[in-house]
């Protein structure tokens, strides 16, 4: 049990991880270049990205974290190491509000991203970029910290669990 409880902590550390990089990478690289493209620029780049993106290690990494988390919370609720679970039920809730973010506001302008076809036949760049770029990027900050909060209350949690 001890086993499994540990794995469970050290994967899901290292998946929310994983995300809380990718969303930083995003904010402190990929949109501040992408703010000094061109309208259509931005507009192929991110409707690449965002088909790019769904793919089996991200998916693993962006449900596993959430998943992985709650496993871990189980595993130690289960073997009575309870004083593990404060910085995992906050580790699961800081997820989880990512999670809700990217469905309410991400997702939803990735996909009226991709809805206004293909950049060359877009009559006005301009709006499509204005109604897109600053709403993903403020979002994506959002997110960022919200993974990484959770990261650190993993953190907290594989140091709690090293004095069990």
């Amino acid at each position: 049990m001890d086993v499994a409880r540990l794995a469970a902590l050290i994967a899901a550390t290292i998946t929310t991880g994983l995300m809380a990089g990718l969303f930083f990478a995003f904010d402190v690289s990929v949109m501040p270049a992408l703010r000094r493209s061109d309208d259509r620029t931005v507009i192929e780049v991110m409707q690449r990205v965002n088909v790019a993106i769904i793919n089996g290690l991200f998916m693993t990494a962006f449900l596993g974290s959430l998943l992985l988390t709650a496993l871990a919370l189980i595993l130690h609720l289960a073997s009575g190491a309870g004083s593990v679970a404060p910085p995992l039920i906050a580790a699961l809730v800081a997820y989880a509000l990512q999670l809700g973010v990217t469905g309410r506001v991400n997702i939803p302008l990735n996909n009226a991203l991709e809805q206004a076809g293909p950049v060359e036949r877009i009559a006005d760049p301009a709006a499509v970029r204005q109604a897109f770029a600053s709403r993903w990027a403020a979002a994506n900050r959002w997110r960022t910290l919200l993974c990484t909060v959770a990261l650190g209350c993993l953190a907290w949690a594989l140091v709690l669990s090293g004095r069990l």
